[in-house]
């Protein structure tokens, strides 16, 4: 596999494994592409798949999955804590080995051009693949979430890229776009009031005032009966994870609330992790070289 490209679609069912093993099914089906993950939070009711492959292979099974979510998954019955707005909700593509930035945009608007047409979906344009500023973030997009979006996408600024002005309502609409790696990062607290987290959330958020590559939500895990700072982490390298984590604990003590645990949902670039060992065990001059796996792999 000469070009390596990373997709991590998003669907929006996390309580039904059988509807996503059959999702993920069309994938596996594709030639030239690997499944990397795949892992179902009942919760936000909502899963995350990860698979890499070449141009071609990709745009197929990226395509392929979202047909058969758009055949199995029904919004107009959805419920979950994560924000949504489609069966298949976003499809990050990201570079990963000579593959640049453009040809993951290109990719971006062919499949969103196919989804569109063939599926009759409409498709939003986000992140490197935006065709403006607002589309950047996706958060700026699913704003009103499913429910919204019938009335959001009639509206002249809100005009989907591709697809039809008009709700596909079993399917919703979703999201496609060129990005680098993004580190899914949560944090449970232990105590069950949602208005911590929020707060907490709030706190640590870019877009409030807080840590510039952080976004963050505050989120009900009613399963644990707690609460949980539900993260993306959009430049691990600006932003390193130990960074955020020291910063939800501080805050969290301030209100006589302590961390359970942090977890991390799907794949994460292993240099995210040496950092926060680089950084709690604090090794003088450590390289990424002196990683056994790493020099077994060169």
């Amino acid at each position: 596999m000469a070009s390596i490209i990373q997709c991590v679609p998003n669907f929006s069912e996390g309580r039904n494994k059988d509807i996503i093993e059959k999702i993920v099914s069309e994938i596996k089906k594709v030639d030239d592409v690997k499944l990397l993950d795949y892992s179902l939070d009942s919760d936000h009711n909502r899963s995350v798949v990860t698979f890499v492959g070449t141009l071609k292979g990709v745009e197929e099974a990226a395509f392929n999955a979202c047909k058969m979510a758009s055949e199995l998954i029904d919004m107009t019955n959805h419920k979950g804590e994560h924000p949504r707005m489609g069966a298949t909700d976003v499809i990050p593509l990201i570079p990963i080995k000579d593959v640049t930035m453009d040809d993951c945009i290109e990719l971006s608007k062919r499949l969103a051009k196919r989804i569109g047409e063939e599926l009759n979906i409409s498709v939003f344009l986000y992140e490197k693949s935006a065709i403006s500023k607002d589309r950047e973030n996706l958060a700026h997009i699913r704003r009103g979430q499913y429910e919204g979006m019938e009335d959001k996408i009639k509206e002249e600024e809100w005009k989907p890229d591709f697809g039809p002005v008009k709700l596909n309502k079993k399917s919703g609409v979703t999201a496609i776009g060129a990005r680098m790696p993004l580190i899914a990062y949560n944090v449970n607290l232990n105590t069950n009031d949602i208005n911590i987290a929020n707060k907490i959330a709030k706190a640590v958020r870019g877009s409030s005032g807080g840590l510039r590559y952080c976004k963050a939500m505050g989120v009900e895990i009613k399963e644990k009966d707690i609460v949980q700072v539900s993260m993306n982490m959009v430049n691990y390298e600006k932003t390193p994870l130990y960074r955020v984590f020291d910063m939800i604990e501080r805050e969290a003590k301030r209100f006589g609330v302590n961390v359970l645990e942090s977890e991390i949902i799907g794949l994460v670039p292993s240099y995210a992790l040496i950092d926060c060992a680089r950084y709690y065990l604090k090794i003088d001059g450590f390289k990424k070289d002196q990683i056994l796996e790493n020099r077994l792999g060169e």
